[in-house]
């Protein structure tokens, strides 16, 4: 199978499914987002719907994520949001879930102690680990959970892409096709070089950020926005985790402590993205 071409977010060769699409869960969904989205604040892609429950919509959004979350309930004890429908309507998707009870792992970091810290950073460690537990169906490629397309905004910041057959396909996707040969620039040489080796798949989250990683005290209670998980390569947790933004910029010093260091694999990534950002 070769991989497919870049498609419209929407549209998935892994025919993701819609859950509990009831017509009544599907109305009430449209009917309170129409009254409530003037009122209430939209963070991001979310609306609050009440104390207990939120609806994650719009054009980015994919079925793939309910599936994803919905998988990982069913075969971790990772804190996942329990979705409770996901459908599409006018090309539009909606995912309905529980609201979990925490804050940004990074609010207030600054000022917890170091036990405090250890403590939270030892959970998502395990946490972690329980996700490289499990593995892929046999004949997966580098797919979304359910073997459909990807999305990662650093890759592409509105299009999915894949599936591929295995990891070669995905870095030969990466890097525009391109093979090794002399003509090339001498770091290019070295990232495809580099990108030859072979990893195993791993569930990979796809964006550890402080921004999702939920806490409530001690205790991490959510892990959430599941949108760029699928079966990837296994540096691709790390590598997408050392990429912080400016709103927890300090989180590039914690995230050795819960994820493996692939400092080799990190400097393939920063090459890709100095030649092939935004390209692939």
């Amino acid at each position: 199978m070769a991989p497919t071409h870049d498609s419209p977010s929407g549209s998935d060769t892994g025919n993701p499914s819609p859950y509990n699409d009831r017509p009544l869960f599907r109305y009430a969904t449209l009917l309170a987002i129409r009254t409530l989205r003037a009122m209430r604040p939209r963070t991001g892609s979310v609306l609050m719907l009440t104390d207990r429950l939120c609806v994650k919509y719009g054009q980015g959004v994919h079925l793939a994520e309910a599936s994803t979350m919905r998988f990982i309930q069913e075969n971790t004890s990772l804190p996942v949001p329990k979705v409770v429908c996901a459908f599409t309507h006018h090309d539009q998707t909606y995912i309905v879930m529980e609201r979990i009870d925490g804050e940004m792992i990074g609010s207030g970091w600054t000022s917890r102690s170091d036990k405090s810290k250890s403590r939270l950073l030892d959970q998502l460690k395990s946490m972690v680990a329980e996700l490289r537990q499990l593995q892929p169906p046999a004949g997966m490629g580098v797919a979304s959970v359910e073997g459909g397309s990807l999305f990662d905004v650093r890759i592409h910041p509105s299009m999915r892409f894949g599936p591929f057959d295995d990891v070669e396909g995905f870095h030969g996707h990466l890097r525009t096709g391109l093979h090794l040969n002399a003509g090339l620039d001498p770091e290019i040489q070295t990232l495809i070089e580099l990108q030859s080796r072979t990893w195993p798949l791993k569930l990979t989250h796809g964006d550890l950020s402080s921004l999702n990683i939920l806490a409530r005290g001690d205790d991490i209670v959510g892990i959430v926005d599941w949108e760029n998980a699928g079966w990837l390569p296994e540096y691709w947790e790390y590598t997408s985790a050392c990429q912080v933004n400016p709103q927890n910029s300090f989180w590039i010093e914690e995230v050795d402590k819960f994820l493996t260091p692939m400092p080799r694999e990190l400097e393939m990534e920063r090459l890709r993205q100095k030649y092939f950002a935004d390209m692939a």
